[in-house]
């Protein structure tokens, strides 16, 4: 899933990207108001960290924009401030939830996976056949046997599972689960989709990713 981190402090943004990605997300940063208004208008996130004092345009009044656009990607405002009154108005202007500097990386973790839980993003649970992937708790199992995937394998094993049977290029996995920079090879994709193949397959016996030939992978399967 994609997050997107609106955060003007350099370090911190950097932190929050590392941070995310180790638990299977795929980060776009941004460092002031007017650049979050367009990246959440212009493509799908899961969810969006938003800082509150940001230049261009506050946080409140950031949030105030996108619902007023239709934007409803849930929104975890993420701020110095502290207080009631504070949190009060990021709620009103539209956030989902409020965490306060400094904070534990535990915390916004479960934060953004239990406002994914809440009906804003997709289904909580993906099942093609018997092998069933949960982004709210970034966990896979194949029947009763859970399997370890590393964040990257998570995140391109939910791509597929959530368009299942259809077919998607190396192109259209790197758009979402590598950062919009990413300007290496296109075969890393390949590397991946091979790790996974030797995780949730070839352990059962079984061939639910497949290759089309010069076209890209898909995963087979009756989604339940």
């Amino acid at each position: 899933m994609r997050i997107l981190v609106v955060e003007d402090e350099r370090r911190l943004a950097a932190a929050l990207k590392r941070g995310l990605e180790a638990n299977a997300f795929t980060v776009d940063v941004v460092h002031n108001g007017p650049d979050a208004v367009w990246m959440a208008e212009q493509r799908p996130y899961s969810a969006i960290v938003l800082d509150i004092m940001l230049p261009g345009m506050n946080g409140y009044r950031v949030c105030a924009e996108l619902r007023r656009s239709g934007v409803t990607t849930p929104i975890l405002m993420l701020t110095a401030k502290d207080g009631e009154y504070d949190e009060a108005e990021g709620l009103d202007t539209g956030a989902d939830d409020y965490l306060t500097k400094p904070f534990s990386y535990v915390v916004l973790i479960a934060r953004i996976r239990a406002l994914l839980r809440r009906g804003h993003a997709a289904p909580a649970r993906l099942c093609v056949d018997d092998l069933v992937v949960d982004p709210g708790s970034g966990t896979v199992r194949r029947g009763e046997r859970e399997i370890s995937l590393t964040a990257r394998e998570f995140a391109i094993l939910e791509c597929l599972a959530r368009r299942p049977n259809l077919v998607l290029s190396k192109d259209e996995i790197l758009q979402h689960v590598w950062d919009e920079h990413y300007e290496g090879d296109v075969n890393v994709v390949e590397v991946h989709v091979s790790a996974l193949r030797r995780k949730i397959d070839q352990p059962f016996g079984l061939h639910s990713i497949e290759t089309v030939r010069g076209m890209g992978y898909r995963l087979v399967g009756r989604a339940v």
